[in-house]
């Protein structure tokens, strides 16, 4: 995998739980009215303090989406956080509505291959791609954008749908390999977030629906900093991928059991177990560690490890999830792994094998499913008005345990 800047520029986000509730408590004052008047303005890569940039502990749950909206709550109340509160059940409801449709993320992927395999067939289309990918498109923004990925592993959110629609409809590039392209490079890259997003760009998550970036509305949003041209002035939707699979039901997993002695598994799907009411009584009598693919992981990892070291200090420290881990952890007497939910995306689809050698050495494999996420599911079937008009609700359900 081409990590990037993801492998360096590991300061612009938090990266352990400790630096994002700083980061969350710093930010709270402008959650309210000031981020609703705000939050779009792309200041380039010294000016993103309009936004939280929590997104890359979001991402791995350092930190909470039930944490963020009641300290979001706390500070304005619901009326006047509600764009704040709304920017975050977004990412709720794009990982929901994956979960109900995985035949989207492994045709992603399907079609990203295909997609690197016409690059090397096709000298028109792989010249193109490596302008764009190498900022030399000749779209100031577009090619600033690409530099400031390049260089901090990071783009305002704002950025990332104008470089999406650029991408697609000016430079006429696969959305897939933007997509990978994205995805590669974000310290904060969130399987269905970017790949739902860019489908949304493109026109294939809601019909008749595209994102047409437009010359005078980036020049607006960014302060004057750039005035591209040649910008597309109509948006082609590719003819493939448009009709959407329907939902289906959400992967099952098996709860854990808190009365079996337990290895808890930590991956970068969920990094606060230790903070969840329900799993502190668990009897851990071993810990281990699903490794990441960047150096944002590997600190974000190894954060989660001290915290549950410290929750369980009797607990066996095994390094990597192996069968040889797995051995060990039988012989200390553990009966059960015990991990976060592993929604659709990468770590997913190394499911199959983990659940195997779990189960080769006698242990049950456990998923613990946060209320959060079991309570917004059943509205992210459609589009996102369907959850967003169920958030009144939501936030009075949240117990604050799970």
């Amino acid at each position: 995998m081409d990590t990037g800047a993801n492998q360096t520029h590991t300061h612009i986000l938090p990266l352990t739980r400790q630096a994002a509730l700083e980061r969350l408590q710093d930010f709270l004052p402008k959650a309210g009215p000031a981020y609703a008047r705000m939050r779009n303005f792309d200041g380039g890569p010294n000016g993103h303090g309009h936004v939280s940039r929590l997104s890359a502990a979001l991402r791995r749950r350092l930190i909470s989406e039930e944490e963020v909206v009641a300290a979001a709550l706390a500070q304005h109340g619901p009326i006047q956080a509600d764009k704040f509160i709304s920017e975050v059940f977004w990412r709720t409801y794009w990982k929901g509505w994956l979960e109900q449709r995985p035949s989207v993320w492994t045709g992603y992927r399907t079609a990203v291959d295909r997609e690197r395999q016409r690059l090397a067939t096709d000298p028109f289309l792989a010249d193109r791609y490596e302008q764009a990918v190498s900022g030399r498109s000749g779209i100031d923004c577009f090619d600033a954008w690409v530099a400031e990925l390049e260089a901090t592993g990071y783009l305002h959110n704002w950025a990332r749908m104008q470089f999406a629609s650029i991408w697609i409809f000016t430079l006429g590039l696969p959305w897939e390999l933007g997509a990978a392209f994205m995805l590669d490079r974000l310290i904060d890259a969130d399987p269905a977030s970017n790949t739902l997003s860019w489908r949304w760009v493109a026109g294939l998550h809601t019909a008749g629906k595209t994102y047409l970036a437009d010359a005078e509305r980036i020049r607006t949003m960014t302060n004057g900093r750039f005035a591209p041209r040649g910008l597309a002035r109509s948006a082609l939707v590719p003819a493939d991928s448009i009709i959407l699979p329907s939902p289906t039901l959400p992967r099952p997993a098996t709860s854990p059991d808190l009365t079996l002695p337990t290895l808890l598994l930590l991956t970068t799907e969920d990094l606060s177990l230790e903070t969840v009411q329900d799993l502190q009584n668990l009897a851990v009598r071993a810990i281990a560690i699903l490794p990441g693919d960047t150096t944002a992981d590997a600190i974000a990892l190894d954060d989660a490890l001290s915290r549950a070291k410290q929750l369980w200090p009797e607990s066996l420290l095994l390094g990597a999830f192996t069968p040889d881990a797995l051995a060990a952890a039988q012989a200390a007497g553990c009966r059960q792994v015990v991990t976060g939910f592993i929604p659709v995306g990468p770590t997913a689809d190394r499911l199959p094998l983990l659940r195997q050698e779990t189960e080769q050495s006698g242990l049950v494999f456990a998923e613990h499913l946060r209320g959060w996420d079991s309570r917004a599911r059943p509205y992210c079937r459609k589009g996102f008005f369907a959850l967003k008009e169920k958030i009144p609700m939501l936030l009075k359900s949240m117990d604050h345990k799970t």
